[in-house]
């Protein structure tokens, strides 16, 4: 099977792997850096270190994953304050002005040259690589899995969260039904089913490579507070590409997850 090169560009970095692996990986917020030139969008630096700017761990775990199921995984190099690349192109908090209660001063107001600075360079190319990695995988005839990684806060306005680990879908049960399965099949999970986010936003990231082409995908979200050091990024790393594996490996499913299938 062909092997997904190394490639890394100014707005992403694909992290190699083989097509044979059956699944592709993503972290769409994965960093809280700003290109050259930005500074902080006029931000404290404390507030970088907050979920508005990055999915704390996502990365790590992402990295993990990619290389124990040996499959290639594309990550971004910015803030999701800079432009986010999980909504759609006309999406109102594609550039967000405000988030969880910190107004973003670089952000306020923007010109339309700006915006489409932003849109042409760090965002269109990431989903350019995206849809050039999924036509690799179809033409070597393996239609990949989707395999979208997040992390969430462990509480909301005071309120606990309980979920460890949660699982984001919208219409195609082909993984993300399963996935469910093998998480609450582990003992120790609480497991979150569209909690404390639903996985139905028109123009994300999986509606557009997954919903819209048919493939199988699920979001996955850890609670930031397991994966906030190195040691529980390596624990959930291998836990989830356990469970990935075992599920790609299922007889009884690998018809269903082969296949280009619309819901």
């Amino acid at each position: 099977m062909p092997i997904v090169a190394f490639d890394r560009t100014e707005a992403f970095t694909v992290l190699p792997g083989s097509i044979g692996s059956g699944a592709l990986l993503f972290c769409d917020h994965a960093s809280n850096a700003f290109p050259p030139g930005y500074g902080t969008l006029g931000l404290p630096e404390a507030e970088l270190e907050r979920h508005i700017a990055y999915d704390i761990g996502a990365l790590s775990v992402t990295r993990h994953m990619a290389e124990a199921l040996g499959a290639p995984a594309i990550h971004t190099h910015y803030s999701r304050l800079l432009i986010d690349p999980n909504r759609g192109a006309d999406d109102p908090t594609l550039i967000m002005r405000l988030s969880d209660g910190a107004v973003i001063p670089g952000n306020r107001i923007l010109d339309a040259a700006e915006r489409h600075k932003r849109f042409a360079t760090y965002y269109e190319p990431y989903h350019t690589r995206i849809s050039a990695l999924l036509e690799t995988f179809l033409a070597a005839g393996v239609p990949p899995v989707l395999v979208s990684m997040h992390s969430f806060t462990d509480n909301w306005k005071g309120v606990p969260r309980p979920w460890h680990v949660s699982v984001l879908w919208d219409k195609d049960p082909r993984f993300a039904v399963p996935l469910l399965q093998a998480l609450s099949a582990e003992g120790d999970l609480i497991v979150g089913d569209n909690e404390p986010y639903h996985g139905a936003l028109e123009g994300d990231c999986m509606w557009q490579h997954g919903s819209m082409r048919g493939l199988p995908h699920a979001i996955i979200e850890v609670r930031q507070d397991l994966i906030g050091d190195a040691a529980g990024q390596a624990a959930w790393g291998e836990r989830l590409s356990r469970i990935i594996s075992q599920i790609l490996a299922r007889e009884d499913l690998r018809a269903d997850l082969r296949q280009v299938r619309h819901y």
